[in-house]
């Protein structure tokens, strides 16, 4: 064991993966060795409260993994792109210094530049990290004074983003802390206890004094599996929920009149299209498979919360609403449900979706758009939406050009201004990819794939690990983790600003996303002082605001106190209350927007929509590609630990009895999964983590599965209604029993 006598020290960082929770870490660092031994919950934050979770908690496996890739390589003369096998991807590379690496780097980007325009260079990149930093700083001023292609980063939460700002016009929602004095708590499409675990112990407290939790969800999760009442909705159906129970409050007389009156607007249309016979309990479960008395019950107990000694309601809606076709206009439909009730009057009631834009970080100064008007183009760069990687990379891109949409040609016409335009576009010829294992989880991925495949694109990836993406990269260079270098950072789940110290110099030559994109801004021969700017002077910058919510909240504050509570405005009370007054709402009217009215819309491919209508049945299965709940999306799906928490669903499709028997599957069974995008092999389970007509499997590296092919070889690169979003839940397949095959 460690030695945790006197010769260590404690340093402060905040993890940075993508979670709503954005815990305090307390990593011991053995000051003799340097290396950290021990990470562990900040006991004073008010959110983490001293405990981490199950994926965090094994942090130090992820660090000092014998797998980390920890010095810049390029692709051998001779060795084909394509998949590697893990542990052997290295020998497809050879390793080179920081100094070559930068200069081939720069050396191609402005070549392809100079041939085909700097827009045929794209980056691509999410969130693996999302402190301020290395989410979206240096990178940014990099390919911005560049010229590259723009990236809209809408794979995850753009849908609900626009929704909740078109409704109240802020990223914001009920403190976590307040879920304790709820009554009713609505986990609608939020698998709280697999991602969002730091809220669950608020909700239990709730529930130790009376309050009843009701989960709305087409899987069994283990927030489900732990509910007072589980409400199994099929997929892309939520939005009929919603107009349903807004049905019946409004008929029954139960909406908060005054609140609406003073702090909405279009309430009044908003009732008159909610009371159509069509928004019914009804004909709402003939849509949505949760029977009519349910509804009825749901929306009065809805409605009703707060009214006697327990607290209000609050709901705690997630992204996984969203990823439909229909999912922005879902997502406004429930974000209107606490503004019909008024329950944002009360402490404990309203909705969380994402309290990011409670930060007013100063994106501008970080980021500098302003560099684009220094690039050859002299304007702002093209955009190309990151759910359509596929088409970049094959139809912008020159490459095979053979694949189609025959689910539904013209569907990707959702409304969404996505920039692809065809024949005659600049081709996407370097690809740059960062923060993000795109291979793994953009959809439509075998297309993604014959895209990476061409041998004319040049691919670089700054990585921790070798992953799905690196077997198809030229050049490879080695990313840091947040122990090792300095952050600051906001929250999509809570209200706290945070300063994340280095703990431990980089392991072998990892180095930043600030440290590389600067240096790398120097070789391509960028003359502003921007580049020189490292992080001290970033998070200085970060935080140059006047915005009243940050009052207090400086550099010098945040490294002596680690956590600094955004200062929202109080009542009389002292309570702080969002949306419980109009001073609250950042809309243009000021006001709560009720309209336009959020029609539901059956997704394409539903099991009402014209897709599977069109094609007679041919992929008759609703899918649901599910993240994992020991890893992060993709990061984590390498490590033997986090994997070993995982062995029961990895490589695993749940199925209904009834579709089961259909088939003539049993559990164990090996089967194929398909629709015209692709195909994927699995191991049947039957039971009853699924309604029927639906199956689920979970996100994994391709070339961790059964057939180097992972659940994104069957979703589409379709985008939301609103947001321009991806739509991983509108996904319809088939399943056959692969004969004479079986799985232990």
């Amino acid at each position: 064991m460690a030695d945790l006598g006197a010769k260590t020290k404690v340093v402060h960082a905040v993890c940075t993966h993508d979670c709503p929770d954005s815990c305090g870490v307390l990593v011991t660092v053995d000051e003799l060795t340097g290396r950290a031994v021990k990470v562990q919950g900040d006991p004073s934050h008010p959110v983490t409260r001293g405990f981490l979770c199950g994926k965090v908690a094994r942090y130090l496996e992820r660090v000092y993994s014998p797998e980390r890739l920890l010095y810049p390589m390029k692709r051998k003369a001779g060795v084909a792109k394509g998949p590697l096998v893990k542990g052997r991807e290295a020998e497809a590379f050879e390793r080179i210094s920081w100094d070559e690496a930068l200069s081939l780097v720069a050396a191609k980007l402005k070549s392809v530049a100079e041939e085909f325009g700097p827009e045929s260079v794209l980056p691509y990149s999410y969130a693996g990290t999302i402190g301020q930093l290395g989410y979206g700083s240096m990178d940014r001023r990099f390919f911005h004074r560049m010229g590259a292609s723009q990236l809209d980063r809408t794979i995850c939460a753009s849908a609900g983003g626009a929704a909740l700002l078109s409704v109240y016009g802020v990223k914001l929602g009920t403190a976590p802390q307040d879920f304790a004095r709820a009554g009713l708590v609505i986990a609608w499409g939020a698998n709280i206890h697999g991602n969002n675990i730091h809220l669950w112990p608020f909700i239990e407290e709730a529930r130790r004094n009376g309050a009843r939790l009701v989960v709305i969800d087409p899987y069994r999760t283990r927030t489900a599996a732990l509910a007072d009442e589980h409400l199994a909705i099929r997929p892309g159906t939520d939005g009929m929920l919603a107009l349903a129970m807004m049905h019946v409050i409004f008929r029954e007389g139960l909406a908060d009149v005054e609140y609406m009156q003073e702090c909405t607007q279009g309430w009044e249309e908003l009732r008159e299209f909610a009371l159509l016979e069509q928004h019914s309990p009804e004909r709402a479960a003939e849509i949505t498979g949760i029977a009519a008395e349910v509804i009825e019950g749901l929306a009065m107990a809805y409605a009703r919360a707060g009214k006697d000694a327990r607290g209000p309601a609050v709901i705690r809606l997630n992204y996984g609403i969203q990823r439909s076709e229909n999912g922005g206009t879902a997502a406004r439909a429930v974000c209107m449900l606490p503004l019909i009730t008024g329950s944002w009057r009360v402490r404990g009631g309203g909705l969380l979706l994402s309290t990011s834009g409670s930060f007013p970080f100063n994106s501008a100064k970080l980021q500098r758009p302003d560099l684009m008007m220094a690039s050859p183009l002299g304007r702002e760069a093209r955009t190309i939406n990151m759910n359509e990687l596929g088409w970049a990379l094959t139809e912008l891109g020159g490459g095979p050009g053979e694949f189609c949409e025959p689910m539904s040609p013209g569907a990707r016409d959702t409304g969404h201004p996505c920039l692809w335009r065809g024949e005659g576009e600049i081709p996407v010829k370097a690809l740059f990819v960062y923060n993000c294992n795109a291979a793994a989880v953009a959809p439509d991925s075998e297309r993604v794939l014959a895209g990476l495949r061409r041998e004319d694109l040049f691919t670089v990836v700054h990585e921790q690990f070798f992953t799905d993406t690196t077997d198809y990269a030229d050049v490879v260079l080695p990313a840091t983790t947040f122990l090792e270098h300095k952050e600051v950072m906001g929250a999509y789940g809570h209200l706290f600003a945070q300063m994340s110290e280095q703990a431990i110099e980089p392991l072998g030559e990892a180095r930043s996303n600030v440290w590389m994109f600067g240096e790398l801004g120097k070789r391509m021969g960028f003359e502003e002082t921007a580049f020189d700017d490292g992080e001290e002077e970033l998070i200085a910058q970060a935080l140059e605001t006047e915005h009243p919510w940050f009052a207090g909240v400086t550099k010098e504050r945040l490294e002596r106190e680690k956590q600094v509570a955004l200062q929202l405005q109080v009542n009389d009370f002292g309570e702080s209350l969002p949306f419980s007054s109009r001073e609250w709402f950042r809309t243009a009217s000021g006001r709560g927007e009720l309209v336009p009215v959020p029609a539901f819309v059956a997704p394409v491919e539903s099991r009402g929509g014209a897709a599977r209508e069109g094609r007679d049945g041919l992929y008759p299965l609703e899918f649901l590609p599910r993240k994992a709940d020991n890893y992060m999306n993709s990061t984590f799906a390498n490590l033997p630990g986090h994997r070993g928490m995982e062995k029961k669903t990895a490589g695993v499709l749940e199925m209904h009895a009834v579709d089961a028997a259909a088939r003539g599957i049993s559990t164990g069974d090996a089967v194929s999964v398909w629709n015209g995008r692709g195909r994927i092999t699995l191991v049947a389970r039957v039971g009853e983590q699924v309604g029927e007509g639906v199956v689920a499997a979970k996100l994994d590296w391709q070339k961790l599965s059964a057939d180097g092919a992972n659940v994104n070889a069957l979703t589409s690169q379709r985008v939301t209604d609103i947001g321009g979003g991806a739509t991983f839940y509108s996904t319809l397949v088939e399943v056959g029993k692969i004969a004479g095959l079986a799985a232990d």
